[in-house]
């Protein structure tokens, strides 16, 4: 009979992946994978077609989220709409995930 370790010895099983990947981003300062998925993963459904149409996020910064419009009405429009949207953010993705959104215009042709 080959060797096998005592129960109370046997190693943990693997862990899983997005475990692991979640403890190196928050290490480097990013959101935890929850809210990495529901910004960039559920952005429609989260903030509607409408504002879903005309931004996108682009990335989370500690707790600020940054998005990308690719007209100045739609930043102000956006600055506008922020209490709602961050308070939709809290409700879908926990308190203190997102506190601030940052606009910027950034032109269709990607510059």
């Amino acid at each position: 009979m080959p060797w096998q370790p005592l129960p109370e010895e046997q190693p943990p099983g693997p862990a899983p992946l997005r475990t692991g990947l979640d403890r190196v981003v928050r290490r480097l300062g990013g959101p935890s994978a929850d809210v990495a998925l529901g910004v960039f993963g559920r952005w429609e459904e989260m903030v509607g077609e409408t504002v879903a149409a005309n931004s996108r996020p682009v990335a989370v910064r500690g707790t600020t989220l940054v998005l990308a419009v690719t007209d100045p009405a739609w930043a102000t429009q956006l600055r506008f709409l922020e209490a709602d949207l961050l308070a939709r953010l809290t409700e879908e993705l926990g308190a203190s995930s997102i506190d601030s959104i940052e606009v910027r215009v950034r032109p269709a042709s990607g510059r």
